[in-house]
């Protein structure tokens, strides 16, 4: 998109540390604002203020709080007070300097009107937020370099387990081939249910429900590893039968037609997909964004210079963690590689992805998920595997 002619902005940048507020933050006022800045802790995301400093040096016109989550391309807005224009500019600054991507802002005080003037364009509310999130209920993005030509809807998981089946619905929405209208808790819950390896959906099986949910959409996994995944931290007698239900899925998709890769789906080759309109799930560990090695599904669907920009599921509110944050996420090429390297309990490291391609045209059964979800009778709701 096109942006504004930037001038140079005089900025400070100074840490943001909780509890406390510096004396020229105190006297630009909106003190509702600054204490919702301190509500979370949200050390774990280098929260800093990009301040604009008055003329004679004394204090600050303007002030912003800036967060992002760790080892990802973007800085996120979180408010602007006193001089909003001069603050943004200086963030903006602020994130051309650290050759980022992207700026978001996050929807509690801006105004559209403000935003745009700024170069900056709406987000897509979510359909939901994440299970038990607090997020804005609007934000706006302003991409630094390269951009994303179509948005995928943003859809939060509505349980700590089913970001699979969310990742899936999610790209079949993009793709077109489910209606945002059917993208609600009875369809994750039943893709969920056709996909689960209990509770945690495994490459495989995810792809064998995808498969069956949408008959006229090719779709590949890309597993290094013939043994069973996701079941380290079970106990042995219980990783027995998750590792049957495995072999099951396996033999399923040799049955209907899904290949299995052994082969790590690199960097390059995701970017190649996603040119071609291809979507895909990849599984990531959360250690590096946020600081617990779980495992985790994200979509893949585009791609910047440098980086790749997923949708993730997921987002953790208790520390200042939105769905702005987690809605067309950039993630700089070495570190998503390292975040899919997934390291269990044993000292095998693997990686695994579900590629879906480009549904095939007049495909018969575009509709079956929504159709199956809305006959159980799921309810829908307003709020990882």
């Amino acid at each position: 998109m096109s942006s504004p002619q930037e001038t140079s902005v005089k900025s400070i940048v100074v840490p943001f540390e909780s509890g406390t507020v510096p004396a020229p933050l105190g006297r630009l006022g909106q003190r509702e604002v600054v204490e919702r800045w301190h509500a979370v802790d949200r050390s774990a995301y280098d929260p800093h203020l990009v301040a604009v400093p008055s003329d004679d040096g004394e204090g600050w016109v303007a002030a912003a709080l800036v967060t992002a989550r760790p080892h990802t391309d973007y800085l996120k807005i979180v408010d602007a007070i006193g001089d909003v224009p001069a603050a943004v500019e200086a963030v903006v600054a602020h994130a051309r300097g650290r050759e980022l991507a992207q700026v978001k802002w996050e929807g509690w005080t801006a105004s559209p009107e403000v935003a745009a003037a700024a170069g900056f364009v709406p987000l897509s509310p979510p359909v939901t937020q994440s299970q038990d999130a607090a997020g804005p209920a609007g934000g706006y993005v302003r991409w630094l370099r390269g951009g994303v030509a179509t948005e995928p809807p943003y859809y939060g998981q509505t349980t700590h387990f089913t970001c699979g089946a969310v990742t899936a619905l999610v790209a079949q929405a993009h793709a077109g081939t489910l209606s945002r209208e059917t993208l609600d808790r009875g369809a994750e819950l039943t893709l969920w249910r056709d996909a689960t390896n209990f509770p945690a959906c495994e490459p495989v099986g995810l792809a064998v429900a995808v498969r069956r949910a949408w008959p006229s959409s090719p779709v590949t996994v890309h597993l290094d590893t013939d043994r069973p995944v996701l079941i380290d931290h079970h106990p042995e007698d219980e990783q027995e039968w998750r590792a049957l239900l495995q072999r099951t899925s396996r033999a399923d998709a040799g049955r209907i037609g899904v290949p299995i890769d052994p082969r790590h789906l690199t960097l390059n080759a995701i970017r190649d997909a996603v040119g071609r309109g291809e979507h895909v799930l990849l599984l990531v560990s959360l250690a590096g964004m946020q600081g617990f090695d779980v495992p985790h599904w994200v979509l893949c669907h585009g791609a910047v210079p440098g980086t790749v920009v997923i949708e993730d599921p997921w987002a953790n509110t208790d520390t200042g963690d939105t769905w702005v944050d987690a809605h067309l996420l950039p993630v700089a090429d070495a570190s998503l590689d390292t975040m899919s390297t997934l390291s269990p309990l044993s000292p095998d490291r693997f990686h695994g992805a579900v590629v879906i391609g480009r549904p095939s045209p007049g495909g018969a059964a575009t509709d079956s998920l929504g159709a199956r979800a809305a006959k159980s009778g799921s309810p829908r709701s307003s709020s990882a595997a």
